[in-house]
């Protein structure tokens, strides 16, 4: 048998985790708060099909859809990006500042390829994305956690952290983090950019859920900040406007992007062609706006169900997240409970059926922590069986926790 290369056993642990991840997202006998999809009502379904009508005509953009294109994107989404999403968070930046991808996770891939060797360190979030980690882990990088609070990442255990190790990144997300759904402070956000020029060491600003604020105060982004280069930024239409078109840019200096180009060549020439053409015609046609306000309103009434059911439902002693937008919601067990250990039970037994992502995946340390906590997401669940999956699992939980 051919030996496999080294990273994939490197990448084992944390591929089963996102494995398991989306297993139950398509069953109906389920209730799953497991995926991050985003909900079924917010897919602009007729206003895309009426596009694609219009455009794909030889007359229209057909040829053009269907045909190899530019490495960095079209013209037209990169400077809807610019215009309408960029500049109203405060980032002023030219075409050859970003480039589209095929989703934020390929970002976040080419970002290592053009960075990450075997061995390098990055310092990520407790608890942090895992299907990033699993990227990092691919590239054979070592993953250290550095403390979260209720304000984000904490500054002063990153700067012990960048002590202590020679790291090439910081990776982060900054808002409505996944799986916390905690903020990062605009104090924090400036000190982790004044950090990363202190010791020269690359942010990866992760922020597939800034769009998705529905209270609180909006804060701009850690770039806002960077006076030196060194904060790159993800991001994805996955929630804002389709998960299946696979769309999403990167943002950061000209000559990193013109490295990323490079990269991105090798990988897979260009980021398909079609979506590309639909999605900038949606912005730029004006359906954005309206479609921004509808999907806010509907994720807010899903948190606020949500937060509603962990109180009523769940034991005393529970504490969880609240988020200001996004679509997660971290909750964490008292008396001990393994959140791990309960979900085999929540998934299989016909009276709960209800799915959940076990929080303790979602540490680089794997020595156990986070395995009385739990992720939960509201994003494609309705406020009815958000109320119903919660009533089966608080029951579930709450019978645990009088045997233990």
């Amino acid at each position: 048998m051919v030996p496999y290369a080294r990273r994939i056993d490197n990448m084992a642990y944390t591929a089963e985790v996102v494995k398991n991840l989306f297993s139950t997202m398509g069953d109906p006998n389920i209730i799953s708060f497991s995926g991050g999809a985003p909900a079924k009502e917010t897919l602009p379904v007729d206003v895309i099909r009426s596009i694609a009508n219009e455009v794909l005509t030889r007359d229209g953009r057909g040829t053009e859809a269907l045909q190899y294109g530019p490495i960095m994107g079209t013209t037209d989404l990169r400077q809807a990006i610019i215009t309408h999403l960029l500049a109203p968070k405060g980032i002023q930046c030219a075409l050859e500042n970003v480039m589209v991808v095929a989703g934020g996770l390929e970002g976040v891939n080419l970002i290592c390829q053009v960075y990450i060797d075997p061995g390098d360190i990055i310092l990520v979030e407790s608890p942090t994305f895992v299907h990033a980690v699993e990227i990092f882990d691919m590239f054979e990088a070592k993953c250290i956690g550095v403390a979260m609070d209720e304000n984000g990442m904490v500054p002063e255990d990153l700067e012990e952290k960048l002590h202590q190790y020679p790291a090439k990144m910081i990776y982060t997300i900054p808002t409505f983090q996944n799986p916390s759904g905690r903020t990062m402070s605009l104090e924090r956000r400036r000190r982790v950019a004044e950090l990363a020029a202190q010791y020269d060491v690359l942010v990866l600003e992760d922020d597939p859920y800034r769009d998705i604020r529905y209270s609180g105060e909006d804060l701009p982004p850690i770039k806002t900040f960077d006076t030196t280069g060194h904060v790159v930024i993800a991001n994805s239409f996955s929630k804002i406007f389709s998960p299946g078109s696979r769309l999403g840019y990167v943002v950061g200096e000209a000559e990193v992007i013109a490295h990323l180009a490079e990269v991105k060549s090798a990988t897979n020439s260009h980021t398909s062609m079609l979506p590309q053409i639909l999605c900038a015609e949606f912005f730029n046609r004006g359906y954005y706006p309206e479609h921004h306000r509808m999907l806010c309103d509907l994720y807010r009434q899903r948190r606020d169900a949500m937060v509603s059911g962990i109180d009523k439902y769940f034991p005393a002693g529970t504490k969880h997240s609240f988020p200001e937008g996004g679509i997660f919601i971290w909750a964490e067990l008292p008396g001990g409970l393994d959140a791990t250990a309960l979900l085999e039970e929540a998934v299989h037994d016909p009276e709960v059926a209800v799915a959940y992502i076990a929080g303790e995946g979602s540490f680089v340390s794997r020595d156990g922590q986070g395995k009385n906590c739990m992720r939960l997401s509201y994003g494609n669940t309705t406020p009815e069986n958000i109320e119903k999956g919660l009533q089966r699992l608080g029951r579930l939980i709450c019978s645990k926790l009088e045997h233990n």
